[in-house]
């Protein structure tokens, strides 16, 4: 397992530099592919990502109802659904979506290319497949999930003001400004913080499972699966870990 996890955090150093530090030395980056990937990642993610957080605003909006109905404080259902929704909802599904959607296809890219030896014959042309293959992909990653998540997060807030609206006699715009009032930038900022570390997470996995697969069309399977599986497993842990630094930093 460290062993493991050593040769992710390799990875990524390796990425970071040929993002952030090779250009200033003569090796460009590769811009094209690097927003060719962000269009994969990002745009194309909306749709799913926009509904699956849209219902999960609503279901918080309804199940936070339940308990506060109780005590007579169901105007705070808007403040609940915010701070859930920046603090941890938000990244952690927009996450989950994007590995389904991207880390998954990470490995099987790469995977393919290893079995079909192009890998080994970029080695040959001394190119570097972590330049050429993986860069792109991190720089697409940690731009991309931050913005995914500020937009799951709105379409959050939107489907508990549906909620609020209909059943908790909000007016629309008294619900965005009992949101609004509910959040500090505190609660944003920590969220996006988290996306960008599950960003580094998942392109270090898909990608490692992707160099790692082995000889043969199953081979790729199971790096595809394995990606996903240890993905989840690891952007749960991340979150964890940032969750209780925050925790404590704040308290």
């Amino acid at each position: 397992m460290l062993a493991y996890l050593g040769a992710l955090v390799r990875l990524s150093f390796q990425a970071a530099g040929y993002a952030f530090v090779a250009p200033f030395r003569g090796r460009p980056l590769r811009l094209d592919r690097a927003f060719a990937q962000a269009m994969e990642v990002g745009v194309r993610a909306l749709p799913v990502l926009s509904l699956i957080t849209f219902f999960i605003g609503l279901i918080l909006a309804m199940q936070g109802a339940y308990e506060l109905r109780k005590f007579g404080a169901i105007h705070f259902v808007a403040d609940a659904v915010a701070i859930s929704m920046t603090r941890e909802l938000g990244p952690l599904i927009t996450a989950i979506v994007v590995i389904g959607r991207s880390g998954s296809a990470f490995a099987a890219e790469l995977g393919t290319m290893k079995v079909n030896e192009e890998i080994d014959a970029l080695e040959t042309m001394a190119i570097s497949p972590v330049q050429f293959l993986v860069t792109p992909k991190f720089l697409a990653m940690i731009l991309m999930l931050p913005c995914l998540t500020i937009w799951a997060n709105f379409m959050g807030v939107l489907g508990g003001s549906l909620f609020g609206v209909w059943k908790a006699d909000f007016a629309w715009v008294g619900y965005m400004h009992a949101t609004l009032d509910a959040l500090f930038l505190r609660d944003i900022v920590t969220g996006l913080i988290k996306s960008v570390m599950f960003g580094i997470t998942i392109t270090a996995v898909g990608c490692s499972e992707g160099l790692a697969t082995g000889t043969g069309a199953e081979s790729v399977g199971k790096s595809t699966t394995s990606a996903v599986v240890v993905s989840i497993f690891l952007v749960v842990i991340v979150d964890l870990v940032f969750t209780t630094i925050f925790f404590f930093v704040g308290g």
